[in-house]
């Protein structure tokens, strides 16, 4: 019997990732450049090592058993994990990070973003960057499971973190606003949960994988669900819905008549936002990650990114 080391190797949970995203062990040995009887033989050894069966035959198609949902699962972390260590071996090497990745939430000014973005490529870094959008808890979550180095726009505590850093990036006032023509826009002030629950919320989906949360939004309320805080003001600007928008967002908006803010029962929420850093098994910043610390430094560069939606 083969120990399940021997075949348990980074090509081989590829190969599997294949075959269950092909849907049909023919595809997948395409795919590979093999002929499908190679390809066969190569699962009944990992079967055979294990065993266990990790495809179910029966089907035209190549589905995964309990058991191979579990092994497809677990070998995508480990290849994840394997492409950190050389990440981070690499790291080590230049002091330069190969890549960096930032978790951006829906409330940071994107004109800033790509300001910062546009300064760090003139230093020509050899770091390649990535740019994820995040949404209240998802934001955080990119960080400390290891998918981002830096989180800007957190608006959740992540204390619980070990390694966790995180500084303050500013306070978002979240004010209720609806289209001139909703018929929340002429409701008499301050409106009262009761009224606000006969109407469509708007609300946006968090983008943590697990989890995640929602903000005011209110029990047996019918609500529309966007990916995006961009999609959650273009929503409210037709009537569909109303709900809370972060003030610096809306306010060319309001000031144009295009969206009218009221006052509702409920208190106004000002949120705290923060950008963290670091996490399980972090020791130091790398070249390109203390670029973007220094700049979070200035009070006007955290000010532009909260503040500054509108640039035409």
């Amino acid at each position: 019997m083969q120990n399940t080391r021997d075949v348990l190797t980074p090509d081989a949970l590829t190969m599997l990732q294949v075959i269950a995203e092909a849907g049909s062990f023919a595809a997948a040995a395409r795919q590979l450049g093999l002929v499908p009887s190679a390809l066969t033989y190569r699962v009944r050894q990992i079967e055979d090592a294990l065993d266990v069966l990790l495809f179910d035959r029966s089907a035209r198609q190549a589905r995964p058993t309990e058991a191979g949902v579990e092994l497809l699962r677990e070998g995508a972390r480990l290849l994840q994990d394997i492409d950190a260590v050389a990440h981070r071996v690499r790291r080590v090497a230049t002091g330069w990070e190969p890549q960096l990745t930032l978790s951006i939430d829906g409330i940071v000014s994107p004109h800033t973003m790509l300001e910062l973005v546009e300064a760090f490529y003139a230093m020509q870094p050899p770091t390649r960057l990535k740019l994820r959008d995040g949404i209240m808890t998802g934001t955080l979550e990119a960080l400390t499971s290891g998918r981002a180095d830096l989180a800007i726009g957190v608006s959740v505590a992540g204390n619980n973190v070990a390694g966790l850093q995180q500084a303050l990036l500013g306070d978002v006032l979240f004010i209720y606003v609806v289209a001139p023509h909703h018929p929340l826009a002429t409701a008499p002030e301050p409106i009262s949960d009761a009224t606000l629950l006969e109407h469509r919320a708007v609300a946006v989906a968090d983008s943590a994988t697990r989890g995640g949360a929602t903000m005011g939004l209110l029990g047996g309320q019918d609500v529309l669900t966007v990916d995006t805080m961009q999609a959650k003001v273009q929503v409210q600007l037709r009537g569909l819905g109303g709900g809370f928008l972060p003030e610096p967002m809306v306010r060319p908006y309001v000031e144009a008549g295009r969206l009218v803010a009221r006052r509702v029962a409920r208190p106004e929420r000002n949120v705290r936002v923060h950008y963290a850093w670091g996490g399980p098994g972090f020791t130091a910043p790398g070249r390109a990650l203390q670029w973007w610390l220094n700049q979070l430094q200035s009070p006007a560069t955290r000010r532009a990114l909260l503040e500054n939606h509108h640039h035409f």
